[in-house]
C-alpha cells in the first residue's frame, strides 16, 4: 500500500515567537522552558503553544488527514497493553493492524518530545505517544515528577528527532471542547531503531530542601 510523506511541521512553525523571544529550532524552545522551569519565572501554559499549532497551515494538514482521536487511542492502548483476556488474544495485534493501514510516514527532522523514563516495551512493540507540544512534555514531567520521593523533583523530557524514511504514524485529533486539546499528541506505531545519542543534565539547583533537575536525553529514530 502506498503511504504519503506528511510535510515537515517544524519547518512551518519555527522561527517561533514565544513569550517576546524568537526561537528558531523547537530544541531552542524547549530548553528556553525548561530554564524558566527551574527559575519559577513563569508557569508553563500549553495553551499558548497549542493555539500557535492550530493556526498553523501544516498542522492543520497533519490532523485533518487522521480519523483517530483521543478516544480510539486511549482503547488502543488498552488493547494493546492487556495480557489477561485469553479470550481476546488477538485482538491487540488486529487492532494495531487497523490503525496502521492509516499511518503516514514522519518527516525526516521533524521532532518530537515525551516525558518520563522511556517505557521498556517501546522498541519491542515499535508503539510509543509524543507530542509536538514542548510546554506539553514539560507538563507531563512535572506531573510524573510528583510521583517522586518528597525530597526529590527530576524531570526527565525526551527529544525524539526523525531520522529515517520508514517511521509511521500519524497526529491524534482532540475534541476542541476538552483539556485534551492540549496535548497534541503524535502516535508513533511503528519505526526501524530508537537510538538514544545524548542524554543531558539542564541544571540542578537546591530550593527550600528540594532538589530539582532537568535530564534531557536525546533519542534518533528511523
Amino acid at each position: 500500500m502506498s503511504r504519503s510523506t506528511l510535510p515537515l511541521l517544524d519547518s512551518s512553525l519555527y522561527p517561533q515567537v514565544w513569550q517576546q523571544q524568537t526561537f528558531t529550532s523547537p530544541q531552542a524552545l524547549l530548553l528556553s522552558l525548561l530554564s524558566a522551569t527551574l527559575s519559577r519565572d513563569i508557569t508553563i501554559d500549553a495553551s499558548a503553544f497549542t493555539k500557535q499549532l492550530l493556526a498553523d497551515d501544516v498542522y492543520q494538514e497533519w490532523i485533518n488527514t487522521t480519523v483517530f482521536g483521543r478516544y480510539l487511542h486511549r482503547n488502543f492502548t488498552a488493547f494493546y497493553q492487556q495480557t489477561e483476556d485469553s479470550f481476546n488474544t488477538d485482538m491487540p495485534a488486529l487492532f494495531r493492524q487497523e490503525l496502521v493501514r492509516h499511518t503516514q510516514y514522519l518527516p525526516l527532522g521533524q521532532i518530537l518530545f515525551f516525558a518520563g523514563d522511556m517505557p521498556k516495551s517501546v522498541r519491542q512493540t515499535k508503539t510509543l505517544t509524543t507530542t509536538v507540544n514542548p510546554a506539553t512534555a514539560i507538563i507531563n514531567a512535572q506531573n510524573l515528577a510528583q510521583k517522586l520521593t518528597v525530597n526529590t523533583s527530576r524531570l526527565i523530557i525526551n527529544q525524539i528527532t526523525i531520522t529515517g524514511k520508514q517511521v509511521l504514524g500519524f497526529a491524534i485529533r482532540h475534541n476542541k471542547r476538552t483539556s485534551e486539546r492540549l496535548r497534541n499528541e503524535v502516535l508513533i506505531l511503528d519505526f526501524q531503531d530508537l537510538r538514544l545519542v545524548n542524554e543531558q543534565a539542564i541544571e540542578d539547583i537546591k530550593k527550600s530542601n528540594i532538589d530539582d533537575s532537568i535530564l534531557l536525553r536525546s533519542y534518533e529514530m528511523r
